[in-house]
């Protein structure tokens, strides 16, 4: 089985390196628990009408280390009860990283996305040709590959799932 395509605008360009993605919903607001409280107030400093113009299937667009600090899971909540369907950026924090593709929220390394496209430019990625391209403007980039085991974490929607399939198909 192999990952379905990803095709969306990108909602957004975060062009700093090191970006703590508890930024998106402040810093005040990490412990909500609750999926559209996050949502609602998910990029709020940046845009205060994000939430209106996003649709589901588009994407955000990370500098160098995006994700870097003490990263906790309510941001990206937000971002994926908004629609937000995957991370691409220039490389990612590791922590931050692998908690997501552990949740099963795509995130796509991509050396030089952020010369690549503009926010609202639609951008296609393709897993099989392992690239982005954009299609608003032009042009293609190549994304670093999953590990079997990434993949099949996001083809099984997190870790969990990803695990009990495994049992499962050992007899356990």
């Amino acid at each position: 089985m192999s990952l379905a395509a990803l095709r969306g605008r990108v909602a957004w360009v975060f062009d700093e390196a090191d970006f703590d993605v508890d930024q998106i919903v402040g810093v005040e607001n990490i412990r909500l628990t609750d999926p559209d409280a996050l949502a609602a107030c998910a990029m709020r400093r940046y845009d205060p009408a994000f939430a209106e113009a996003v649709r589901p299937g588009d994407m955000v667009v990370g500098a160098e280390n995006f994700g870097y600090g003490h990263p906790h899971f309510a941001p990206m909540i937000g971002l994926r009860r908004l629609g937000i369907a995957a991370v691409i950026a220039e490389s990612f924090a590791t922590g931050y990283w692998r908690e997501e593709i552990a949740e099963g929220f795509p995130q796509i390394a991509c050396p030089g996305i952020a010369g690549l496209v503009t926010r609202w430019d639609e951008v296609e990625i393709d897993w099989e040709e392992a690239q982005v391209r954009n299609l608003t403007q032009g042009g293609a980039l190549p994304i670093v590959p999953y590990s079997s085991a990434e993949r099949g974490m996001l083809q099984a929607g997190g870790l969990i799932p990803y695990l009990r399939g495994k049992l499962a198909a050992d007899g356990g």
